[in-house]
Protein backbone atom coordinates (compact mmCIF):
# COMPACT_ATOMS: atom_id res chain seq x y z
CA UNK A 1 0.00 0.00 0.00
CA UNK A 2 1.62 3.04 -1.03
CA UNK A 3 2.00 6.28 1.79
CA UNK A 4 -0.67 8.45 -0.20
CA UNK A 5 -3.52 6.06 0.51
CA UNK A 6 -2.03 5.57 3.82
CA UNK A 7 -2.31 9.14 4.71
CA UNK A 8 -5.86 9.36 2.84
CA UNK A 9 -7.04 6.79 4.99
CA UNK A 10 -5.88 8.26 7.83
CA UNK A 11 -7.48 11.26 7.13
CA UNK A 12 -10.68 9.57 6.66
CA UNK A 13 -10.08 7.54 10.01
CA UNK A 14 -9.82 11.37 11.61
CA UNK A 15 -13.07 11.97 9.73
CA UNK A 16 -14.69 9.13 11.32
CA UNK A 17 -14.12 9.23 14.77
CA UNK A 18 -15.37 13.41 15.30
CA UNK A 19 -18.27 11.77 13.89
CA UNK A 20 -18.55 9.54 16.36
CA UNK A 21 -18.00 12.07 18.68
CA UNK A 22 -20.48 14.05 17.52
CA UNK A 23 -22.96 10.72 18.33
CA UNK A 24 -21.55 10.22 21.71
CA UNK A 25 -18.96 8.10 21.38
CA UNK A 26 -15.63 8.07 23.30
CA UNK A 27 -12.78 7.34 20.77
CA UNK A 28 -10.11 4.67 22.70
CA UNK A 29 -7.93 3.86 19.80
CA UNK A 30 -6.70 4.75 16.20
CA UNK A 31 -5.57 1.59 14.06
CA UNK A 32 -5.02 -0.77 16.96
CA UNK A 33 -2.78 -2.99 15.26
CA UNK A 34 -1.83 -6.57 16.80
CA UNK A 35 -0.43 -9.72 15.10
CA UNK A 36 -3.88 -10.77 13.89
CA UNK A 37 -4.29 -7.51 11.70
CA UNK A 38 -5.82 -3.94 12.50
CA UNK A 39 -8.82 -2.23 13.47
CA UNK A 40 -9.34 1.35 12.68
CA UNK A 41 -11.36 2.62 15.05
CA UNK A 42 -11.94 1.61 18.60
CA UNK A 43 -14.75 3.46 20.90
CA UNK A 44 -16.75 3.06 24.02
CA UNK A 45 -20.89 3.78 22.74
CA UNK A 46 -22.63 3.67 26.05
CA UNK A 47 -22.22 0.26 27.37
CA UNK A 48 -20.46 -1.20 24.20
CA UNK A 49 -16.68 -1.35 23.12
CA UNK A 50 -17.12 -0.61 19.50
CA UNK A 51 -14.64 -1.77 17.07
CA UNK A 52 -15.43 0.28 14.27
CA UNK A 53 -14.01 -0.19 10.69
CA UNK A 54 -14.21 2.55 8.60
CA UNK A 55 -14.26 2.52 4.74
CA UNK A 56 -14.06 5.68 2.29
CA UNK A 57 -15.59 5.56 -2.23
CA UNK A 58 -15.33 8.88 -4.13
CA UNK A 59 -18.52 7.41 -6.12
CA UNK A 60 -20.46 4.06 -6.00
CA UNK A 61 -18.86 3.06 -9.51
CA UNK A 62 -16.85 0.58 -7.37
CA UNK A 63 -19.60 -0.40 -4.86
CA UNK A 64 -20.84 0.97 -1.55
CA UNK A 65 -18.01 1.51 1.06
CA UNK A 66 -20.02 -0.72 3.26
CA UNK A 67 -19.73 -3.70 1.00
CA UNK A 68 -15.75 -3.93 1.27
CA UNK A 69 -16.14 -5.15 5.06
CA UNK A 70 -16.29 -8.96 3.47
CA UNK A 71 -16.37 -12.27 5.24
CA UNK A 72 -12.62 -12.02 5.49
CA UNK A 73 -12.19 -8.62 6.80
CA UNK A 74 -14.99 -9.16 9.18
CA UNK A 75 -12.54 -12.35 10.48
CA UNK A 76 -9.34 -10.45 11.05
CA UNK A 77 -11.84 -7.26 12.84
CA UNK A 78 -13.49 -10.34 14.19
CA UNK A 79 -9.70 -11.82 15.87
CA UNK A 80 -8.12 -8.44 16.51
CA UNK A 81 -10.90 -7.53 18.75
CA UNK A 82 -10.75 -10.67 20.34
CA UNK A 83 -6.88 -10.25 21.37
CA UNK A 84 -7.66 -6.57 22.01
CA UNK A 85 -10.11 -7.92 24.82
CA UNK A 86 -7.51 -10.52 26.20
CA UNK A 87 -4.88 -8.79 26.06
CA UNK A 88 -6.74 -5.48 28.29
CA UNK A 89 -8.59 -8.06 30.45
CA UNK A 90 -11.92 -7.13 29.52
CA UNK A 91 -13.68 -10.54 28.51
CA UNK A 92 -16.89 -9.44 29.99
CA UNK A 93 -17.28 -6.03 28.62
CA UNK A 94 -20.55 -6.23 25.65
CA UNK A 95 -19.12 -5.62 22.21
CA UNK A 96 -20.18 -5.26 18.65
CA UNK A 97 -18.63 -4.37 15.09
CA UNK A 98 -19.72 -1.23 13.09
CA UNK A 99 -18.95 0.37 9.80
CA UNK A 100 -18.43 3.89 8.94
CA UNK A 101 -19.07 4.60 5.54
CA UNK A 102 -18.12 7.97 3.53
CA UNK A 103 -19.08 8.53 0.21
CA UNK A 104 -19.75 11.97 -1.44
CA UNK A 105 -18.41 13.70 1.78
CA UNK A 106 -22.00 11.56 3.58
CA UNK A 107 -20.76 9.52 6.84
CA UNK A 108 -22.79 7.00 7.63
CA UNK A 109 -22.73 4.77 10.89
CA UNK A 110 -24.12 0.95 10.70
CA UNK A 111 -24.27 -0.42 14.08
CA UNK A 112 -24.09 -3.86 14.69
CA UNK A 113 -23.04 -4.60 11.29
CA UNK A 114 -21.87 -7.68 11.29
CA UNK A 115 -21.61 -10.34 13.96
CA UNK A 116 -18.18 -11.87 15.66
CA UNK A 117 -16.56 -14.16 13.16
CA UNK A 118 -13.38 -16.62 14.22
Amino acid sequence: MSYNRRKIGAEYEKDAGEYLKQQGFQILEYNYRCKKGEIDLIAKDGEYLVFCEVKYRKNAGKGYPSEAVNVKKQRIISQCAQYYLMTKGRMDIPCRFDVVSIMDGEITLIKDAFDCIL
